[in-house]
């Protein structure tokens, strides 16, 4: 049993009047909230969030890595977003893999260069400063703070030492070292010790001066290019330079008048969507929170979405899933009906699942605005590879490209992959003549696990009225498929009673209870702000006409929410 990480304190949800950040680092935290003072708008803090945490969590995170973000616009009620994710090297067809010798049951590790995807964090970043931004501070202000941490040094948090040690000996297995500029003196930085990474600081400084520009042509771009065909990759400065975000429009599900918001395909915010409207055919509040009935209910329900996602869900310039069939709700009530409460069911197929580590924030303003983010380099430091004086891993987000030539998330040359990170809004469900009043801002990062944790943590809320923090620290379930064996495990998080981990194995569940310690990194690392008290079951929402806003960080992480 891994004991290495205890979780014996608790902690109030933070609550102010202004504005507000949750982040998964302290330091991350207070630069948004900085922004947020000295006049930016939640779009603008959450870009210089992005930034501070890839200094401070780069195990998870970085300009090397893929972006979402969702925008709120308080004025207006409208929601836009931008999908921040890269394309393959455009030669990087399957053909060409296959005439290296790999295969679906033989694809390339997942740290290979060939997995590495064009980063769209630092275009994302700009064009959310540019669409959504306040436009009172520059973008080089923006990035300032991030720029300080990486020059001046900040000591590294406890569980980030733990995941930077971790992934630096992953790689180290898979036969790789982790570039200098990510380690002291070749090892991870310990918990307290002050780490500096003056070429981020350089990196950084450069896109906040010059923009795009200064990441997807120019130094860094060759800096790019050259590490990946130094370990046997395809992608070039083309590739780069002709890499835009894409603005979109979010789908959304109604439930118990309220309205869930996620980014569409090629993001994974489908399978949330898709969990929700199958829970909505049980009655969730009478089984009890996390009791046999309730677990048993969620883990079928994940089931049969992940399956529908990983079914359907590719690049929409590739395949065009049937969104609004699958949306549908007698669709969902359908799959419903393949949910027996006695006995797990049998022969629910999915893709291809692997891992991730990510980082989610969110951001309220002054002004009513909110900014849910999420920021990725895949599986910790992605393939590992550290372009030459950059300060920055390359993500390996190709790793989740499937070989089988009809699957919707086959790989091809030019193609975004299935992509599991998702930050989502909630909103009240309006008519089409009044604008949707935004509830929360929320998210919980973790590969396969986030949208569970999405749909954990706002039933926590909706359905038994706990506040954001208590909704965060309540143990979660994580259902996961395991390739090898071909079965699908049902995690249970401490906390979780040993009846009914007992119960759902008489039920034909694979159990795996109790997960402890730094284990329960798996379960995700969520942050919420809401605006309001609406989870609240025995309060008036008369009682409180000022708009209050309460935070939630998540206890599985370093991090905090910060409000004034």
């Amino acid at each position: 049993m891994d004991t290495g990480l205890t979780f014996s304190s608790r902690r109030s949800p933070v609550v102010c009047l202004h504005g507000c950040a949750a982040s998964s680092q302290t330091l991350a935290s207070s630069i948004g909230l900085d922004v947020l003072k000295c006049g930016g708008n939640a779009a603008d803090a959450a870009v210089a969030i992005a930034a501070a945490l890839a200094v401070t969590e780069p195990c998870s995170t970085g300009p090397g890595g893929d972006a979402f973000c969702l925008f709120y616009n308080g004025k207006t009620g409208e929601i836009r977003g931008i999908n921040g994710s890269g394309r393959s090297p455009r030669t990087q067809t399957l053909e060409f893999l296959e005439g290296r010798g790999y295969t679906a049951k033989t694809p390339p590790s997942p740290f290979d260069a060939l997995n590495v995807t064009v980063p769209g964090a630092p275009a994302c970043w700009c064009d959310t400063v540019q669409l959504f931004g306040s436009h009172k501070l520059s973008f080089q202000e923006l990035l300032s703070g991030a720029v300080g941490l990486a020059e001046v040094g900040f000591p590294v948090a406890e569980v980030t030492a733990h995941h930077w040690a971790n992934w630096a000996s992953a790689l180290r297995d898979a036969g790789k070292e982790l570039g200098g500029d990510l380690l002291s003196d070749n090892h991870a930085p310990k918990c307290g010790q002050v780490f500096r990474n003056p070429a981020l600081a350089r990196t950084l400084k450069e896109l906040g001066e010059r923009g795009k520009a200064a990441f997807y042509q120019d130094r860094v771009a060759q800096a790019i290019v050259d590490v990946i065909s130094q370990h046997g990759g395809v992608m070039t400065l083309d590739d780069l330079s002709s890499h835009d975000s894409e603005v979109i429009t979010p789908i959304s599900t109604e439930y118990k008048g309220v309205r869930l918001w996620e980014p569409p395909p090629n993001s994974q915010g489908l399978a949330a969507l898709l969990l929700l409207n199958i829970l909505e055919n049980f009655p969730l509040k009478a089984m009890g929170h996390n009791s046999s009935d309730y677990v048993h209910v969620l883990v079928e329900a994940v089931r049969l979405a992940l399956t529908d996602a990983l079914r359907y869900l590719g690049d929409p310039d590739h395949v065009t899933p049937p969104l609004e069939t699958l949306l549908d709700k007698s669709y969902s009530h359908r799959r419903a009906q393949h949910i027996s409460m006695e006995r797990a069911m049998e022969g629910v197929e999915p893709g291809l699942i692997t891992g991730s580590d990510t980082v989610y924030f969110c951001v309220i303003d002054s002004q009513g605005n909110a900014c849910s983010f999420v920021n990725s380099t895949y599986m910790g430091f992605g393939s590992g590879l550290v372009p030459k004086d950059c300060g920055f891993s390359l993500q390996n987000r190709g790793a989740s490209f499937s070989l089988h030539p009809n699957h919707v998330n086959c790989v091809a040359g030019g193609k975004r992959p299935y992509h599991t990170i998702i930050p989502a809004l909630l909103t009240t469900s309006a008519t089409k003549s009044e604008k949707p009043r935004l509830l929360a801002a929320l998210g919980v990062m973790g590969a396969f696990m986030q949208p569970q944790g999405h749909i954990q943590v706002l039933l926590n809320m909706l359905e038994f009225g706990m506040n954001p923090q208590q909704a965060l620290d309540a143990p979660r379930v994580y259902v996961q498929y395991d390739l090898k064996t071909e079965e699908w495990w049902v995690n249970l998080e401490e906390g979780v009673d040993q009846e009914v981990a007992e119960e759902l194995k008489r039920r034909g569940q694979k159990v795996r209870w109790p997960i402890t310690g730094h284990k329960r990194s798996q379960f995700g690392r969520g942050q919420i702000i809401t605006v309001g008290d609406w989870w609240n079951p025995s309060v008036s929402q008369a009682d409180h006409p000022t708009r209050v806003l309460w935070a939630g960080s998540d206890p599985r992480a370093d991090g905090c929410a910060q409000g004034y």
